[in-house]
Protein backbone atom coordinates (compact mmCIF):
# COMPACT_ATOMS: atom_id res chain seq x y z
CA UNK A 1 0.00 0.00 0.00
CA UNK A 2 1.27 3.42 -0.90
CA UNK A 3 1.63 6.04 1.80
CA UNK A 4 -0.95 8.81 1.43
CA UNK A 5 1.72 11.42 0.78
CA UNK A 6 3.17 9.38 -2.11
CA UNK A 7 -0.25 8.46 -3.51
CA UNK A 8 -1.35 12.10 -3.48
CA UNK A 9 1.85 13.23 -5.15
CA UNK A 10 1.41 10.56 -7.84
CA UNK A 11 -2.13 11.81 -8.49
CA UNK A 12 -0.76 15.34 -8.93
CA UNK A 13 1.79 13.94 -11.39
CA UNK A 14 -0.97 12.05 -13.18
CA UNK A 15 -2.78 15.35 -13.72
CA UNK A 16 0.45 16.90 -15.03
CA UNK A 17 0.80 14.06 -17.54
CA UNK A 18 -2.74 14.62 -18.83
CA UNK A 19 -2.06 18.37 -18.90
CA UNK A 20 1.06 17.67 -20.97
CA UNK A 21 -1.03 15.83 -23.53
CA UNK A 22 -3.37 18.81 -23.73
CA UNK A 23 -0.44 21.21 -24.16
CA UNK A 24 0.89 19.18 -27.08
CA UNK A 25 -2.55 19.03 -28.67
CA UNK A 26 -2.61 22.85 -28.62
CA UNK A 27 0.85 22.95 -30.18
CA UNK A 28 -0.28 20.53 -32.87
CA UNK A 29 -3.21 22.81 -33.62
CA UNK A 30 -0.90 25.82 -33.97
CA UNK A 31 1.48 23.97 -36.29
CA UNK A 32 -1.41 22.76 -38.41
CA UNK A 33 -2.83 26.30 -38.72
CA UNK A 34 0.66 27.45 -39.72
CA UNK A 35 0.82 25.03 -42.63
CA UNK A 36 3.41 22.82 -40.96
CA UNK A 37 1.73 19.42 -41.16
CA UNK A 38 4.92 17.58 -40.21
CA UNK A 39 5.35 19.62 -37.03
CA UNK A 40 1.64 19.15 -36.31
CA UNK A 41 2.19 15.40 -36.66
CA UNK A 42 5.20 15.49 -34.33
CA UNK A 43 3.19 17.30 -31.65
CA UNK A 44 0.23 14.96 -32.13
CA UNK A 45 2.48 11.94 -31.59
CA UNK A 46 3.84 13.69 -28.50
CA UNK A 47 0.24 14.11 -27.34
CA UNK A 48 -0.24 10.35 -27.70
CA UNK A 49 2.97 9.66 -25.78
CA UNK A 50 1.87 11.88 -22.92
CA UNK A 51 -1.44 10.03 -22.74
CA UNK A 52 0.50 6.75 -22.56
CA UNK A 53 2.65 8.21 -19.76
CA UNK A 54 -0.51 9.18 -17.89
CA UNK A 55 -2.09 5.78 -18.34
CA UNK A 56 1.04 4.00 -17.10
CA UNK A 57 0.84 6.08 -13.92
CA UNK A 58 -2.93 5.55 -13.69
CA UNK A 59 -2.49 1.77 -13.89
CA UNK A 60 0.26 1.91 -11.25
CA UNK A 61 -2.05 3.77 -8.88
CA UNK A 62 -4.87 1.34 -9.59
CA UNK A 63 -2.58 -1.62 -8.91
CA UNK A 64 -2.03 -0.16 -5.44
CA UNK A 65 -5.77 0.30 -4.83
CA UNK A 66 -5.45 4.07 -4.70
CA UNK A 67 -8.72 5.95 -5.02
CA UNK A 68 -7.92 8.27 -7.91
CA UNK A 69 -9.43 11.73 -8.16
CA UNK A 70 -8.99 13.52 -11.44
CA UNK A 71 -8.42 17.25 -10.98
CA UNK A 72 -9.42 19.71 -13.68
CA UNK A 73 -7.15 20.08 -16.70
CA UNK A 74 -6.32 23.71 -17.43
CA UNK A 75 -6.97 25.41 -20.74
CA UNK A 76 -4.08 24.98 -23.16
CA UNK A 77 -2.53 27.57 -25.44
CA UNK A 78 -2.74 27.09 -29.19
CA UNK A 79 -1.24 30.43 -30.22
CA UNK A 80 2.50 30.92 -30.52
CA UNK A 81 4.79 33.44 -32.23
CA UNK A 82 6.65 31.00 -34.48
CA UNK A 83 7.29 27.29 -34.76
CA UNK A 84 10.65 27.87 -33.05
CA UNK A 85 8.82 29.54 -30.17
CA UNK A 86 6.49 26.54 -30.00
CA UNK A 87 9.34 24.04 -29.74
CA UNK A 88 11.13 26.23 -27.18
CA UNK A 89 7.97 26.27 -25.06
CA UNK A 90 7.73 22.49 -25.44
CA UNK A 91 11.31 22.18 -24.16
CA UNK A 92 10.61 24.49 -21.22
CA UNK A 93 7.58 22.35 -20.41
CA UNK A 94 9.62 19.14 -20.52
CA UNK A 95 12.26 20.69 -18.26
CA UNK A 96 9.51 21.50 -15.75
CA UNK A 97 8.20 17.93 -16.03
CA UNK A 98 11.70 16.61 -15.37
CA UNK A 99 11.93 18.76 -12.24
CA UNK A 100 8.53 17.50 -11.08
CA UNK A 101 9.54 13.87 -11.59
CA UNK A 102 12.84 14.43 -9.79
CA UNK A 103 10.99 15.93 -6.81
CA UNK A 104 8.60 13.00 -6.85
CA UNK A 105 11.54 10.57 -6.93
CA UNK A 106 13.07 12.39 -3.95
CA UNK A 107 9.77 12.08 -2.08
CA UNK A 108 9.61 8.32 -2.68
CA UNK A 109 13.15 7.87 -1.42
CA UNK A 110 12.34 9.86 1.73
CA UNK A 111 9.29 7.64 2.20
CA UNK A 112 11.48 4.55 1.60
CA UNK A 113 9.11 3.51 -1.18
CA UNK A 114 11.64 1.73 -3.36
CA UNK A 115 9.07 0.15 -5.67
CA UNK A 116 7.60 3.52 -6.62
CA UNK A 117 11.07 5.02 -6.89
CA UNK A 118 12.05 2.27 -9.32
CA UNK A 119 8.87 2.79 -11.36
CA UNK A 120 9.58 6.53 -11.56
CA UNK A 121 13.05 5.92 -12.98
CA UNK A 122 11.36 4.90 -16.23
CA UNK A 123 9.86 8.42 -16.38
CA UNK A 124 13.17 10.06 -15.47
CA UNK A 125 14.90 8.22 -18.33
CA UNK A 126 12.06 9.12 -20.69
CA UNK A 127 12.49 12.79 -19.77
CA UNK A 128 16.17 12.73 -20.74
CA UNK A 129 15.11 11.48 -24.19
CA UNK A 130 12.33 14.09 -24.45
CA UNK A 131 14.65 16.99 -23.69
CA UNK A 132 17.39 15.73 -26.03
CA UNK A 133 14.93 15.31 -28.90
CA UNK A 134 13.50 18.79 -28.45
CA UNK A 135 16.98 20.32 -28.24
CA UNK A 136 17.88 18.63 -31.54
CA UNK A 137 14.74 19.94 -33.27
CA UNK A 138 15.34 23.45 -31.90
CA UNK A 139 18.96 23.38 -33.11
CA UNK A 140 17.83 22.37 -36.60
CA UNK A 141 15.21 25.12 -36.77
CA UNK A 142 17.76 27.69 -35.56
CA UNK A 143 20.21 26.44 -38.17
CA UNK A 144 17.82 27.10 -41.06
CA UNK A 145 16.47 30.34 -39.61
CA UNK A 146 14.05 31.99 -42.00
CA UNK A 147 14.98 29.72 -44.90
CA UNK A 148 11.64 28.38 -46.10
CA UNK A 149 13.17 25.40 -47.86
CA UNK A 150 15.12 24.44 -44.74
CA UNK A 151 11.99 24.59 -42.61
CA UNK A 152 10.18 22.58 -45.27
CA UNK A 153 12.82 19.83 -45.02
CA UNK A 154 12.58 19.76 -41.22
CA UNK A 155 8.78 19.67 -41.46
CA UNK A 156 9.00 16.71 -43.84
CA UNK A 157 11.32 14.91 -41.42
CA UNK A 158 8.97 15.48 -38.49
CA UNK A 159 6.07 14.18 -40.59
CA UNK A 160 7.63 10.70 -40.52
CA UNK A 161 7.26 10.29 -36.76
CA UNK A 162 4.82 7.59 -35.78
CA UNK A 163 3.42 6.72 -32.39
CA UNK A 164 5.14 3.83 -30.68
CA UNK A 165 3.83 3.30 -27.17
CA UNK A 166 6.82 4.20 -24.98
CA UNK A 167 5.38 2.26 -22.06
CA UNK A 168 6.05 -1.00 -23.89
CA UNK A 169 9.82 -0.36 -23.86
CA UNK A 170 11.73 -2.46 -21.34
Amino acid sequence: MLKDEVANALIVQLNKEFQSAYIYLGMSSYASKSGLAGCANWFLVQYQEELAHAMKLFKYLESHQVSISLPEIKKSNSEFKTILDTFKKALAHEISMSASLNELSDLTMKAKDHATYNMLQWYVTEQVEEEATLNTIIDKIKLVGDNGYGLYVIDQELATRVFVDPTTKP
